[in-house]
């Protein structure tokens, strides 16, 4: 099936679950997550970010884990652990995060032989209601339970690709699963579009990328592109989104107009 045919229009879905996944590892997957979630946050709607990854690339940009004694591990894994427990507080207003702890890889071997292995995740955010009108989930770049759990719970998926020359390796294996997700676990998730990460408009093969991933996917490629910043490696490290640490950089621009873009895809298929 083609890309462009699985966006299609449907009812009001509240909240907005985003999940960003890519099987492939430095993507940018993490930093669309962080930043995104933070650009959703700004606008002034409490925003819970959801760490799904065990290297809790997404947690140590917000939080220190030293501090954080229960998981995504825990409340995914445990029936008497709600999500509400876990989460804490960001450094940005209104946003919140569900730490990961590296314990999180673990998961998939404690969850063998459960019948609802793949709904834990979709069964816990319902528990919360409308406590948060946006989620983002950051996925593990792995198409196991994890991922599964994401995806059966979210609304929307946005895909990061790497502008690079591998940068559509892969891409089949995740677009059956996201098919077999569809088909019976979650035919409602949408696919909201394809960002371009990392990308250098400067160079010719950046531009030959681009032109290739927009022949593969379409006008599913989100018009905004992820430029290559130091500024948005820099930040996580100071526990800092790029809104605040480089508010004037290319890459809190670039961010900002994502969460527009996103936004506005969202708000033109539930109309």
């Amino acid at each position: 099936m083609a890309l462009d045919a699985r966006i299609t229009s449907h009812a009001s879905t509240h909240p907005m679950i985003v999940a960003i996944a890519n099987q492939k590892g430095g993507v940018g997957k993490t930093t669309t997550a962080i930043n995104l979630a933070a650009a959703l946050a700004l606008r002034g709607k409490p925003t819970l970010l959801i760490d799904l990854d065990p290297q809790a690339n997404s947690s140590i940009s917000y939080l220190d884990l030293r501090g954080v004694t229960q998981s995504t591990y825990d409340a995914i894994a445990d029936p008497n652990v709600a999500l509400q427990d876990i989460i804490k507080p960001a450094t940005v207003p209104n946003l919140f995060v569900a730490p990961a702890r590296i314990g999180l890889a673990k998961l998939e071997a404690r969850m063998v032989g459960e019948m609802d292995a793949h709904f834990r995740l979709k069964d816990k955010l319902a528990a919360l209601g409308d406590a948060y009108p946006n989620v983002v989930i950051d996925c593990p770049p792995a198409l196991g339970l994890l991922t599964l759990n994401a995806l059966v719970a979210a609304t929307h998926l946005l895909i990061p690709i790497q502008s690079s020359y591998f940068a559509l390796e892969g891409t089949d294996d995740l677009l059956e699963t996201i098919d077999k997700v569809r088909q019976r676990a979650n035919p409602a998730l949408r696919i909201l579009g394809v960002v371009i990460t990392m990308h250098d408009k400067r160079t010719a093969l950046g531009r030959d990328i681009r032109e290739q991933i927009q022949k593969v996917f379409g006008n599913t490629v989100f018009k905004t592109f992820i430029s290559k910043s130091v500024r948005l490696e820099e930040s996580p490290a100071y526990k800092e989104s790029i809104f605040s640490f480089a508010p004037d950089s290319v890459g809190a621009t670039d961010y900002y107009s994502l969460c527009e873009e996103v936004i506005e895809r969202v708000e033109a298929r539930t109309a």
